[in-house]
């Protein structure tokens, strides 16, 4: 006989399992914490659906069918592997074997990924990870997707979504070493007759141009010659011409002489980029993804 696992009460398994474990229907209640009445009520239901007495009365005892016999493993067998899937064990770092996601951009990817990757290898020592850059993050679905755990950058929205707020990241104007612009402090006139390379690391997405729109509102032009998708190719295009870029101010700190760029001292519009640290509903009670989050977290802010 076919039955459809869609039209069973699966408590009623649990039921005929404490019936044939106890092989009494009044010690079978009393585990269940029921009445008798309410076993023999369900014994009948599943008698029903199956097609087979199940048990018979013997004495104040019970004496199960050859179907229940060839049941009875099977049952046993499911809902110790349902106990077992429902028990979360405690959480262990060292043994974390999980693959995390951080989308980050190139600019973090460079300042904070050697201080995460150091931290990773002490407090999740067998755990890997995978980091992004924000294009990737928006075409894999943000994080509402399964692909990403965490992201650096500016505050999420949508339900469902955590935003800690981590660190504000000022900007800096870099041109070229030898660039005019490094000889003395420059005019707001000046400031706007430099032509800029513009980062857009998700292009055609109408994201806001916050570095152009800090510029309108101090009223200096801002002419963008070159767009480009990292802030990393930016410091490539200024070091190779006379252009200017807006770069944060960690990355110039860390890797400006070696990238080729300083600073312009001039009237620049005070540009601060809130950064927050991201994550999803999903994830927000799960041990690993909590201790991947610390980890992320005290990285960025030893700096």
């Amino acid at each position: 006989m076919s039955i459809e696992i869609a039209a069973l009460d699966l408590n009623l398994l649990l039921v005929l399992h404490t019936v044939l474990t106890e092989r009494s229907v009044v010690r079978a209640a009393e585990r269940l914490h029921v009445t008798p009445s309410a076993i023999s009520n369900s014994l009948a239901r599943l008698r029903s659906v199956l097609g087979d007495p199940l048990v018979t009365r013997k004495g104040r005892g019970i004496v199960p069918t050859p179907r229940a016999l060839a049941l009875a493993p099977a049952i046993a067998r499911g809902l110790r592997e349902l106990e077992s899937g429902l028990h979360e064990a405690p959480f262990e770092p060292a043994r974390c074997t999980r693959t995390f996601t951080l989308a980050v951009a190139d600019a973090g990817q460079l300042t904070w990924g050697p201080r995460i990757a150091a931290r990773m290898t002490e407090a999740l020592p067998n755990a890997r990870l995978s980091v992004v850059g924000i294009a990737s993050l928006v075409a894999l679905g943000d994080l509402t997707s399964s692909q990403v755990d965490l992201h650096i950058g500016l505050a999420g929205r949508g339900a469902g979504m955590h935003v800690e707020p981590l660190l504000d990241e000022r900007t800096v104007l870099v041109a070229r070493e030898g660039h005019p612009a490094l000889q003395r402090r420059l005019s707001a006139r000046a400031l706007g007759a430099l032509r800029h390379v513009g980062v857009e690391m998700v292009p055609g997405k109408g994201f806001r141009d916050l570095v152009g729109a800090a510029y309108a509102r101090a009223g200096i032009p801002r002419e963008v010659a070159i767009t480009v998708p990292s802030f990393l190719t930016a410091a490539a295009m200024v070091a190779a011409t006379d252009l200017v870029a807006t770069l944060p101010e960690s990355l110039v700190a860390a890797q400006g002489t070696r990238l080729g760029v300083r600073g312009v001292n001039a009237p620049v519009p005070a540009h601060t980029v809130k950064l927050s640290l991201c994550w999803h509903e999903r994830t927000h009670a799960d041990p690993a993804a909590r201790c991947f989050r610390e980890v992320v977290r005290s990285a960025v802010l030893a700096g």
